[in-house]
């Protein structure tokens, strides 16, 4: 589920971020919040989380969103907001 901004293109680099995150996990529940250009808050649930620390969590979401992180005209200066959960909690 996408909570869509006023711009256009943070529509679509919430789509982006969408696709980046269940292309890595492929089970994943994504919702992306745009809070301003830029910047947004994700929740994810997957199974690929159960059993694994927060920290672990995180990193998987990270390494998938990396490359819309990377670079000076990157399309996600930040991630304020990382909420992953496994299903059920």
């Amino acid at each position: 589920m996408i909570k869509l901004g006023t711009l256009p293109a943070t529509a679509d680099i919430s789509n982006q971020l969408e696709r980046a995150i269940v292309g890595a996990l492929a089970d994943a529940v994504v919702q992306v919040t745009a809070a301003s250009p830029g910047h947004f808050s994700l929740v994810v649930t997957s199974e690929a989380f159960a059993g694994k620390s927060r920290l672990a969590r995180q990193k998987l979401v990270y390494q998938a969103i990396a490359p819309l992180m990377q670079g000076p005209n990157a399309p996600v200066h930040a991630v304020d907001s990382l909420k992953t959960l496994a299903p059920g909690e």
